[in-house]
């Protein structure tokens, strides 16, 4: 691979609709980052020795508000205007974030945090379906790359950047500042095309919205061979990255006893891994196959936490860097097989779908994650990677029983 592949991603903003959609997302996320560290703060404002009670429900609640309504917002996204859905979604959002510093009590909390997730449910997944939209298939890969590196990135920067904002402004005035950032989100997509979808693979759709149409994208998505493949090995990822984020703590602060800037080297590591990762995807695109990353990327991450409760501090860092590049193989890999396995006309529902059920695999992997750290303390991750290394088996034996290759939803619609 030359050096110059390394920036092949970024040859995507060549696109002029797709470099201020990354703008726009570049914007939100690091309105995300603002959201959570203040949200943490004032937790603790609110509930004081009960702050993580209060982070875990409104945690749960985000998950709800996207396991239920995602489907839902995949649905509209293939029916209605994709860029007012986002920008609606975007101004409801500065709303409500706006509206935080203004909180006395710990149910107006979970009110408002429902409400936001409940938009945000709305945002991506229209979000994650434009983008095949508004790129060809050669920009599509690279577009995916730098939007996913970006992510993580951020994941790794904006809880400092936040936590900067936070001390120079004070615990609620950082609201203001993000829901600032959802306004600029929401005036970027505001300058793009009208519609952002090929009006003709829309047409003649039936536009009642039926439980039928809503649960379309989960049939789609698990009748595809290739998608439910990698929509399984997703539920691996899940396993290995709940095990990080609910467990290195505890790893590293009581059985290693380091100090608390070690755990953030340590978690720093599992974000550079996965934006290495994402940059990567990006240049090797055109070499290896997606199904490949998807499959590579489960090894990886279930292998790299099994020998972690007997790791000193910089072997850590070496296996949250792998970790971290397997999450993300099998996640950018499984958002490029969807656009390759379904047609325009379904890739809303599609997306919203995989949004939901994505999440729903975190649902049951964190308390899988929390009941290990609890009773296994000091095999957590052992026993984990076991449990992952055995959905990444079973997957694999699945796939392999499966009749063929699905034939992509564009050719089985011409064949109707």
């Amino acid at each position: 691979m030359n050096f110059s592949d390394a920036f092949a991603p970024f040859k995507s903003l060549r696109n002029p609709v797709f470099a201020r959609l990354y703008a726009a997302q570049t914007t939100s996320l690091l309105g995300d980052a603002l959201t959570w560290v203040g949200l943490a703060l004032l937790a603790f404002e609110l509930g004081g020795s009960h702050s993580a009670q209060i982070l875990a429900f409104a945690l749960t609640l985000r998950v709800t508000a996207f396991v239920l309504l995602s489907p839902l917002a995949g649905l509209l996204a293939d029916r209605l205007n994709r860029k007012a859905i986002m920008v609606t979604a975007d101004v409801v959002r500065m709303v409500v974030i706006g509206l935080l510093p203004f909180v006395t009590q710990v149910w107006q909390v979970y009110a408002l945090m429902f409400t936001v997730n409940a938009f945000t449910a709305f945002f991506t997944p229209t979000f994650q379906a434009t983008l095949p939209a508004v790129t060809t298939d050669e920009e599509l890969p690279a577009a995916l790359s730098l939007s996913s590196a970006t992510n993580e990135l951020l994941g790794v920067l904006g809880p400092g950047i936040a936590a900067g904002v936070a001390a120079f402004l004070g615990t609620r005035n950082i609201f203001f500042i993000d829901a600032a950032t959802f306004l600029a989100s929401g005036v970027l997509i505001f300058t793009l095309p009208a519609r952002l979808r090929n009006e003709d693979a829309a047409a003649g759709t039936d536009e009642r919205v039926t439980v039928t149409a809503v649960l379309e994208g989960t049939r789609l998505l698990w009748k595809n061979t290739v998608m439910r493949y990698a929509l399984l090995l997703e539920l691996v990822a899940a396993v290995s990255g709940a095990l990080i984020l609910v467990n290195t703590v505890g790893l590293v602060r009581g059985q290693l006893h380091l100090p608390e800037a070690r755990y953030g080297w340590v978690m720093a590591a599992f974000g550079i891994g996965a934006t290495a990762a994402a940059l990567l995807a990006g240049a090797l695109t055109k070499r290896i196959a997606q199904t490949t990353f998807v499959i590579l990327g489960a090894v990886l991450t279930s292998l790299a936490v099994l020998p972690a409760n007997h790791a000193g501090l910089w072997p850590l860092m070496g296996l949250w860097l792998l970790a971290g590049a397997g999450q993300n193989a099998v996640n950018l890999a499984t958002q490029t097989l969807i656009a390759e396995q379904t047609d325009e006309a379904h890739q809303g529902r599609v997306y919203g779908a995989h949004f939901a059920w994505s999440h729903l695999w975190w649902a049951f992997a964190y308390p899988l994650a929390g009941f290990l750290g609890i009773h296994f303390a000091t095999r957590s991750f052992l026993y984990g990677g076991v449990v992952a290394l055995f959905l990444l088996g079973s997957t694999w034996l699945l796939a392999r029983r499966a009749p063929a290759p699905p034939i992509p939803l564009q050719a089985a619609a011409s064949n109707d």
